[in-house]
């Protein structure tokens, strides 16, 4: 038996538990003149794949057997215009087959990061190097709206929106097609973040097979400043600011640093900061500009910030060499 799970923007969602079943699709949304002559009309033509078949008329049935009947269904008039198209992608038991994607380091398969509190963040996945696959379609809402959110994709499937009174969504897929980017219009830096982000990718195979891979997050969660702007003052002071990127007033998203002065010769010269021991490290907090003096014999300082009021991740290090004599 097969049953639809979902129907948005010329996708067909099915689920299929092994028997063989039948899905009829329309071509046309029964207009006057095939309403009049029924589906036997003869002159609206499909493919599959764009491949010609044998069935014509308004409405097509698709043949659906454990992960076979997926594809791309496309109507046509006799001059071979195009009328319409829907892609069915089958969803099967996820017991019951591979993983398409791969998953991380901290045991995700969705890794989402944003540089400040804006509404904008960023989500990326690692393709299984045996498995080819893309993104078919986002779904991203407020936990709250799970089920009163509404979602349509653009004609080229590159940008997806959904809305609910809570949010108001707008995704891109990346050009490598191994991440999105996404802004919540309607979410306030200023204001309490009481609903986790919910984020759903859906990706398919080249065989029209479905996966899906879901994340929940406060911003606060996954912030990830950008680097510190940090210069030489003179041979034993260096200065730092925030990153241009991170929310104003620093009175109202603080950020916390830390620093190490690196003496000795270079063992990574491109960049020094690499592989630091946290434990030699100071912690500082700072308003907008922070002054700091070196000590003597000091090659180079690394900084580094994150939001001084969450646990949440490090920035890369930023460092500045030949200080002091």
């Amino acid at each position: 038996m097969a049953q639809v799970v979902k129907h948005i923007s010329g996708i067909l969602v099915m689920e299929v538990d092994g028997t063989l079943g039948q899905q009829p699709i329309s071509c046309l949304e029964m207009p006057e003149d095939v309403v009049r002559r029924g589906n036997h009309s003869q002159d609206i033509i499909w493919k599959k794949n764009g491949i010609k078949d044998t069935q014509r008329g308004n409405l097509y049935l698709v043949r659906l057997l454990e992960s076979l009947g997926g594809g791309n269904y496309t109507c046509h008039s006799e001059d071979g215009s195009l009328l319409n198209y829907t892609e069915v992608l089958i969803r099967q038991d996820e017991t019951k087959r591979r993983r398409i994607l791969v998953k991380n380091k901290q045991d995700d398969y969705l890794k989402c990061s944003t540089q400040n509190y804006n509404g904008e963040f960023h989500c990326s996945w690692t393709w299984h190097r045996s498995r080819v696959g893309k993104a078919a379609f986002i779904k991203a809402r407020r936990v709250l709206d799970d089920h009163n959110s509404h979602c349509s994709m653009d004609p080229n499937r590159h940008k997806w929106m959904c809305s609910s009174a809570q949010s108001n969504f707008s995704c891109f897929v990346d050009d490598s097609g191994s991440g999105i980017s996404c802004l919540d219009q309607q979410h306030c830096p200023y204001a309490e973040e009481r609903q986790q982000i919910h984020i759903t990718v859906f990706v398919r195979t080249d065989e029209f097979l479905l996966e899906s891979y879901s994340k929940r997050f406060y911003l606060s969660q996954i912030v990830k400043p950008d680097k510190v702007r940090i210069s030489k003052v003179n041979k034993t002071v260096v200065e730092w600011s925030y990153p241009s990127s991170w929310n104003m007033p620093s009175s109202y998203f603080p950020l916390t640093f830390q620093i190490s002065q690196l003496r000795g010769r270079c063992r990574k010269c491109e960049n020094p900061c690499t592989d630091l021991n946290p434990s030699k490290t100071r912690t500082v907090c700072s308003t907008d500009f922070c002054h700091f003096e070196v000590k003597h014999k000091v090659k180079a300082v690394c900084v580094r910030a994150k939001d001084a009021l969450c646990d949440s991740q490090w920035s890369e290090w930023t460092h500045v060499r030949c200080l002091a004599t």
